[in-house]
């Protein structure tokens, strides 16, 4: 099923319907905002509780923040990201750029009285996106609704 995304500024070169692949994924979670934001921006802890995250890597600290870059290993390959969008408790997004393909992870968290509603989109382009779509899409939906799992239980403990 496809939806509509919600994020509100992709950049012209990774817009959902121009991409071979996008996902989009969401959950309710009890745990606070505050709970899910410190949880998430703590990317080196994502291994602890997201299976397709390995060896972050933060340059220059120990927590996500507005322009720092990262690298990770997900699907088994290295990638080298910059966060390109950072608003405290509410949105943050990254981008990676390499010769087989480009893509854009987004969050977005929203209060809600219980505790909150949070939607992770991501579009990939290129040459590897592009052969390896249908493989790509399934993975990313099945993966990222693991991290909001995983985000959510931790966020809570």
């Amino acid at each position: 099923m496809s939806r509509t995304s919600r994020w509100q500024d992709w950049p012209d070169d990774l817009r959902p319907n121009d991409s071979p692949v996008y996902t989009f994924n969401e959950r309710g979670m009890d745990a606070t905002p505050e709970r899910i934001w410190q949880t998430l921006v703590r990317a080196t802890q994502w291994p602890s509780f997201y299976g397709n995250a390995r060896d972050v890597r933060i340059e220059d600290g120990e927590e996500l923040g507005a322009d720092v870059s990262f690298s990770w290993r997900t699907f088994g390959l290295r990638v080298e990201t910059r966060v390109i969008a950072w608003e405290p408790l509410r949105a943050l997004a990254w981008r990676g750029d390499t010769w087989y393909g480009r893509g854009m992870h987004t969050w977005l968290i929203e209060r809600t009285p219980s505790g909150c509603h949070v939607v992770t989109e991501e579009v990939q382009a290129g040459l590897v996106p592009a052969l390896g779509r249908l493989y790509l899409r399934r993975g990313l939906l099945h993966w990222h609704d693991k991290w909001l799992t995983g985000l959510d239980e931790a966020a809570r403990r």
